[in-house]
């Protein structure tokens, strides 16, 4: 599997993108939808990667730089079909890399509080993320769960 920055302009991981978004419009009302679209995504505080395993495109995620040294975690996805093949934790431990190389202390992410959740929330518990209050511009929410690690 190759792990690349990604600029967003395929029409490969648009769509991929796209129903990312459309699947947490599903599961979340829109107060508690916080996927950044792909103007959030291309914003220049963002970094996007995308994960390949040959021509075919398995997974993605980003690091959203919050301050000189707290970043936060956004869009990890693991295409369906290669959930639980260990695309997102392969990507999760390339994130984490660049955000040390980067000069972060600090990694933070907001997931979803619900059943469908759990296997992101374990994940990144055993990548040593643990729950902590709301970050950056989030406000309380009974859907989503904050979570923060020190790098």
């Amino acid at each position: 599997m190759k792990i690349a920055v990604d600029d967003l302009s395929g029409p490969q991981i648009v769509g991929f993108l796209e129903e990312h978004v459309r699947q947490m419009r599903e599961i979340s009302p829109p107060e508690s939808k916080h996927a950044l679209d792909l103007d959030g995504l291309r914003r220049p505080e963002v970094t996007f990667w995308s994960v390949h395993d040959g021509a075919e495109l398995v997974g993605c995620g980003a690091l959203k730089r919050l301050d000189a040294r707290h970043a936060e975690l956004k869009s990890m996805r693991t295409a369906v079909a290669r959930k639980r093949g260990g695309v997102a934790t392969l990507l999760l431990e390339h994130i984490l890399g660049e955000a040390r190389a980067a000069g972060f202390t600090r990694v933070s992410l907001e997931t979803g509080s619900a059943a469908f959740f759990l296997p992101a929330r374990r994940l990144y518990a055993k990548f040593g993320f643990a729950e902590c209050a709301p970050f950056a511009d989030y406000r309380p929410d009974p859907l989503s769960t904050f979570m923060t690690r020190t790098l």
